[in-house]
């Protein structure tokens, strides 16, 4: 594979990843994009604040191509966490549209910049950092948040899958879930002595 086919490949997991992280936020209420869900805080609102933030960094300052709009959650004296969550000023519609100008931002670096094109992320240990590696740790970074996102939809509403119309989860009535769910935890519990 050239380089070219790679960099295709992994740009387009890349947009598979983000679309999916969008999508979770279909059809909710704004409650429901902005309710903390696990224990630390972890909302769908957040993770795409958090997701704009990545691509911002990663495929902007990283390499000299700044995102022209101000991030101020990011700004050296933002509350820890700012990136994390919604506050009641920001929108849905306002922090979904930003996430899809920093996507926009990143793709034309992408596009523009060979793999072999090097970055800086002063914090890394290897701070130079290809683009290449770059697209590998955003495409991992986004799919490892789409899957907190996917958890987090289910538990506010049994939604599952890539999309409204490609469902990777089998699909079950309640009743079935329910029969599959206890069936899992029997075979949990019989562990629950060791």
């Amino acid at each position: 594979m050239n380089d070219d086919d790679a960099k295709a490949m992994l740009h387009s997991y890349l947009g598979d990843a983000r679309t999916a992280l969008v999508w979770k936020l279909d059809g909710l209420t704004e409650y429901a994009v902005r309710r903390p869900v696990t224990p630390t805080g972890t909302n769908l609102l957040g993770l795409v604040k958090h997701l704009t933030m990545a691509e911002v960094w990663f495929f902007g300052r990283a390499f000299g191509r700044p995102f022209p709009e101000p991030l101020h959650w990011w700004d050296d004296d933002a509350e820890e966490g700012a990136d994390l969550w919604a506050t009641e000023d920001e929108s849905r519609a306002e922090i979904v549209d930003r996430y899809g100008r920093a996507c926009a931002h990143s793709d034309v670096t992408i596009v523009d910049l060979d793999l072999d094109a090097l970055g800086h992320v002063p914090s890394w240990p290897r701070p130079d950092v290809s683009l290449h590696s770059m697209l590998v740790h955003v495409l991992s970074e986004t799919s490892r948040h789409a899957g907190h996102a996917d958890i987090v939809r289910e538990h506010l509403d049994g939604a599952a899958g890539w999309s409204p119309t490609l469902s990777q989860v089998v699909v079950r009535d309640a009743a079935a879930w329910e029969r599959y769910r206890a069936r899992i935890e029997a075979a949990a519990r019989s562990f629950e002595t060791c």
